[in-house]
């Protein structure tokens, strides 16, 4: 699949994946971390051939562009690229599908473009903003499973990245490594990445550009006395949420819920599958994705 590069009106430059008849309904596809376009690639290849499917490198990922500063990775300026990519392409209406950071991101986005501009919204293991912050104070499993991003976020931590990369804060903080799971000319291209440097910072600026808060394991499980829940709109657009049983980051709790914030809502659930759904099983996310864009 080969990239183009497109200038937002914002400046920002994004390597994209555009692939599929022009006239086609839009499908626009957001990767998480630590990943790039690619963790879309066997959906792009499955529904390329009656869905334009757009795929961008989004901004501080590979040769998209990287600033540098916290500034730049707060949530409003990552949904905003979302739409400035579309406005660039020509698109006026797409479906918006995200699997992890790029799945928050498109919660994001779906939120506040539903029925104007986003018609359907697909999301693979990345959790409700208004389910995941609560169970950061309540449930220990998630909050045991998200105490890297501590680590992440701190500052004192950018000294092992500019000697290691990104390489260095993930053996540190977290044991994500599954070489067996992940094709070996794959994860040799994302160790090439990772040496970029600016890349390393654009990735770990998305934890720290978020308002997200982590406790530690000794503060108590519960709610905070000035805690309020995210003044968010129901989602009201067709919504489908695939969700791999055995992701080690994200406990299917947050899955609990969804049906009073979303409606209607598809929920699938892949066992026997870990975080990264998208290429871990590609032919049940396909199946389900199939089945909920031809309703």
């Amino acid at each position: 699949m080969e990239q183009r590069r497109v200038k937002l009106a914002n400046g920002i430059h994004l390597d994209v994946v555009d692939e599929g008849p022009r006239d086609a309904p839009v499908l626009i596809f957001l990767h998480g971390f630590p990943e790039n376009y690619r963790t879309w690639r066997y959906q792009i290849a499955h529904f390329s051939d009656s869905f334009r499917c757009i795929a961008p490198d989004q901004r501080g990922y590979r040769g998209s562009s990287k600033p540098q500063e916290v500034e730049a990775y707060t949530p409003d300026k990552l949904i905003s690229d979302v739409f400035l990519l579309a406005d660039a392409l020509g698109v006026d209406k797409f479906t918006i599908v995200g699997h992890d950071w790029g799945g928050a991101i498109a919660w994001g986005v779906a939120l506040g473009g539903q029925h104007a501009r986003v018609e359907r919204a697909v999301i693979a293991n990345a959790p409700h903003p208004s389910i995941f912050q609560k169970l950061l104070y309540t449930h220990p499993g998630q909050r045991a499973a998200s105490q890297y991003i501590i680590g992440f976020k701190d500052p004192a931590n950018d000294a092992l990245i500019r000697e290691h990369g990104i390489t260095g804060i993930l053996k540190q903080e977290v044991n994500w490594d599954r070489s067996d799971a992940m094709p070996p000319e794959e994860r040799a291209q994302m160790l090439k990445d990772w040496e970029d440097r600016d890349m390393c910072f654009g990735m770990i600026n998305y934890y720290r550009g978020s308002s997200m808060h982590v406790p530690t394991m000794d503060e108590p499980f519960e709610l905070p006395a000035d805690y309020s829940a995210p003044n968010l709109p129901k989602l009201t657009i067709p919504t489908l949420v695939v969700w791999a049983l055995d992701d080690i980051a994200l406990p299917p709790e947050n899955l609990e819920g969804l049906d009073a914030l979303i409606d209607p809502l598809t929920i699938v659930k892949v066992p026997d599958c870990g975080h990264f759904v998208p290429w871990e099983a590609p032919e049940a996310v396909n199946a389900a994705m199939e089945q909920f864009l031809r309703l």
